[in-house]
């Protein structure tokens, strides 16, 4: 972990990132079928040791907070659970694997339709190919709603990630999606507690989901876009989903 990395969710306002974490787009490749099948890396953005990323949605100098929060009254109060992830979450068990799905962090990304989707492939896990593919789809999960583990170990398969933050795009929804931060990166609750540590999570920035400050997959609905940095644009976002 980069030293002293961390990201604070300030009341009502940004997402206040610390730490020298580098800032990239993150775009999702759509198959044949119409889903998501691998991470393609995009734009990077110059590195800093602090910015402050928009949490409403509006801002006109997005990723960036521009200060429209204060305009706009933004209500960003935080109502995710600080539960453990593992306290939260369902299990699915196959014959070599074991699926942990925890609805309430989907953002919506779809990694998981693919082949008949996750949980059927986890069933079917002593199919090595079924089962391959199932640990493929839980690692693409940005926001590590799904986690595969290794039934022999007892161990979760997890991507390696070095600390960042991805903003996400996912042309096959032709929008917007949330903040993926990697890496086991603290983030901060505007009450000064900590939500638990995890490797990748998903963290809003449209403004809308009703999980915050996680994705509940609500850009899709607002049709978020982070290109469309003007009034115009932002006056069809006003809807909640």
């Amino acid at each position: 972990m980069k030293k002293d990395c961390k990201i604070l969710v300030t009341k009502n306002g940004p997402f206040m990132v610390s730490g020298n974490l580098p800032l990239a787009k993150e775009i999702a490749v759509v198959g044949s079928d119409g889903n998501p099948t691998k991470w393609k890396r995009g734009e990077k953005y110059t590195e800093k040791d602090n910015y402050a990323l928009c949490r409403c949605g509006k801002s006109c100098n997005k990723p960036f907070c521009d200060g429209t929060h204060i305009k706009i009254n933004f209500d960003g109060t935080e109502t995710a659970s600080k539960k453990k992830y593992i306290e939260k979450a369902d299990k699915i068990s196959g014959p070599d694997l074991d699926l942990t799905d925890s609805q309430d962090l989907c953002s919506a990304t779809r990694f998981c339709h693919r082949s008949g989707g996750t949980w059927n492939l986890t069933k079917n896990s002593d199919n090595p190919k079924s089962k391959e593919i199932a640990i493929q789809e839980a690692c693409d999960c940005p926001s590590g709603r799904l986690v595969c583990w290794d039934k022999k170990t007892g161990k979760p398969t997890e991507p390696k990630f070095e600390p960042s933050i991805g903003l996400i795009e996912d042309p096959g929804a032709n929008v917007s999606g949330p903040l993926w931060v990697k890496g086991r990166i603290p983030i901060e609750s505007a009450d000064g507690s900590r939500y638990e540590i995890r490797n990748r999570v998903t963290l809003c920035r449209c403004g809308e989901s009703r999980n915050k400050p996680f994705c509940d997959g609500c850009h899709i609905e607002a049709e978020f876009r982070d290109d469309d940095n003007n009034d115009k644009g932002r006056s069809k976002k006003n809807k909640s989903c």
